[in-house]
């Protein structure tokens, strides 16, 4: 298995990743991207990277995340937006290998820490995040302003 970063020509991967978390969420309607914005977004505003876990030249898992910043830890931070592996090929390491890619990215880059929002009903995503070492941060609610 190897990681590999995401170029352009991946758009359409990456759309389908997408559709895949977004089904599997339940939130398919929810999606409003579309390939163009993938590709300005991603790869000529460069606001956020992706990579794919590879077995056997077909991409089974990826992950899309970007920078934040902490006023309080005085650096950068490292987002996770999604995580998430084809369901014919979870439980074989994918998910790990990205997150703990994710971990070793954040490191190297000096990110202060690694944050990431998980549905409160998805309890096999809790799980693997706890046993990663991950705390869940209880007292804080999530707000988004739809613009």
């Amino acid at each position: 298995m190897e990681i590999r970063k995401a170029v352009r020509k991946d758009v359409p991967l990456i759309m389908a990743f997408i559709r895949g978390i977004a089904e599997y969420e339940k939130m398919g309607a929810d999606v409003h991207a579309t390939e163009e914005m993938l590709a300005e977004w991603l790869f000529d505003k460069g606001i956020a990277e992706t990579v794919f876990a590879v077995e056997d030249g077909k991409e089974v898992g990826f992950a899309l995340y970007f920078h934040n910043f902490s006023t309080f830890v005085g650096k950068g931070g490292l987002y996770l937006e999604d995580l998430f592996v084809l369901p014919e090929h979870r439980g074989k390491g994918y998910g790990k290998a990205l997150f703990l890619h994710l971990v070793d990215t954040a490191r190297k880059r000096n990110c202060g820490r690694m944050e990431w929002v998980c549905l409160n009903w998805n309890q096999p995503s809790i799980d693997f995040y706890r046993s990663m070492g991950a705390i869940p941060l209880d007292e804080w609610t999530t707000f988004r302003l739809v613009l």
